[in-house]
């Protein structure tokens, strides 16, 4: 499985982002963000199908994940961004068990992470 995370940037607060994450096939996918000297947390989730999205309290209603399953690609649809949104997002997938995991250690592969960096 590779996974394969574009789309980060600076932004400004209040500016939008749209990440994308490319895989090699159809999987449960989530998004996770890291930011220095904090614990991987857990961003948004989505299932195979995409008929299921799952979401962070901290994003909820300014994040938005989608998939084409057509591109195999999954997305993070980030508006309304703030300066503690700033970190490093990683897209991870999730090859068999429940979806909508929160966990990080319950996720089977990585991408490599882009950056994220809202000014103020």
């Amino acid at each position: 499985v590779q996974l394969q995370a574009s789309g980060g940037g600076l932004v400004q607060a209040g500016g939008s982002l749209r990440l994308s994450c490319a895989a090699s096939g159809r999987y449960a996918m989530g998004w996770f963000r890291q930011a220095p000297g904090k614990e991987r947390e857990f961003v948004a989730a989505i299932s195979w199908s995409g008929i299921s999205t799952y979401y962070a309290d901290s994003v909820k209603g300014r994040f938005t994940i989608s998939r084409d399953n057509a591109k195999n690609t999954v997305y993070l649809q980030m508006n309304s961004l703030k300066p503690e949104d700033t970190a490093v997002y990683y897209c991870a997938a999730k090859v068999y068990g429940r979806t909508g995991v929160t966990e990080a250690d319950e996720y089977h592969y990585w991408g490599q992470g882009t950056q994220v960096t809202v000014s103020s």
